[in-house]
């Protein structure tokens, strides 16, 4: 299975230090937020990695390389503005190809073991759903959540309401509806998924954090050199 990380985002909340570094390469424990994504993809067995990116791209390609410190592959999808999820996903399609991919978000920090998302996403693996969504519990910034899960399925409304971690895996027949290089969210297309019974989704409770202020940058980097991850 192939990996995609999103890196267009122009990370306005995070400005000023987002004005001259891209969002992913800021740093946390010693290492920039795409980089720990790259090595735990890494290690659960990824080794083709697709990142797209918009705002200073460039140096997302020059800091990154092709990949091979890693033992990976990572090719690049330019965008000339930041095309939105969905967006960002189908213009990259040639590179993700005709199986199902798993997608993170380049802006969140996760413990998540990706070699999981295999038995996991089972569903869509075998054709019978379009997407799997990795849900974690709800976080100061948004309360009241995205996303249910009832028996496996993943539901617009129910109890306990949870929030998309930016990590899932897609059919690429989900995207047949966007034309490449036009910007295009993904909500609807999940919400158009629930609607036909395509989606399924697991409620992970690990370590997960949305990268959204420069605050938050600040305090994952102090938790990460107080507990030493790696």
């Amino acid at each position: 299975m192939k990996a995609m990380i999103l890196a267009a985002g122009r990370g306005e909340r995070m400005r000023p230090l987002t004005d001259h570094t891209p969002k992913p390469l800021l740093k946390v424990g010693g290492k920039s937020l795409i980089v720990w994504h790259i090595e735990r993809l890494a290690n659960a067995g990824f080794r083709d990695i697709v990142i797209n990116h918009a705002h200073l791209g460039l140096q997302i390609e020059q800091a990154l390389g092709n990949g091979a410190q890693w033992n990976v592959s990572i090719q690049y999808s330019p965008e000339e503005v930041a095309l939105e999820t969905a967006g960002g996903i189908a213009n990259a399609m040639p590179l993700l190809g005709d199986a199902p991919f798993c997608v993170v978000n380049g802006d969140v920090f996760t413990t998540y073991d990706f070699s999981q998302i295999h038995t996991q996403a089972k569903a869509v693996i075998h054709g019978e759903a379009l997407t799997h969504l990795v849900l974690v519990d709800n976080p100061p910034q948004h309360p009241n959540g995205d996303f249910a899960i009832a028996h496996g399925q993943l539901q617009n409304v129910g109890a306990p309401m949870l929030t998309f971690s930016g990590v899932g895996v897609y059919q690429p027949s989900l995207f047949n509806g966007i034309e490449r290089g036009k910007a295009a969210k993904l909500a609807p297309l999940i919400r158009q998924a629930i609607a036909q019974d395509q989606a399924t989704a697991e409620h992970y409770q690990g370590v997960w954090h949305d990268i959204g202020t420069p605050q938050r940058l600040t305090e994952l980097d102090s938790w990460l050199t107080t507990h030493d991850k790696q």
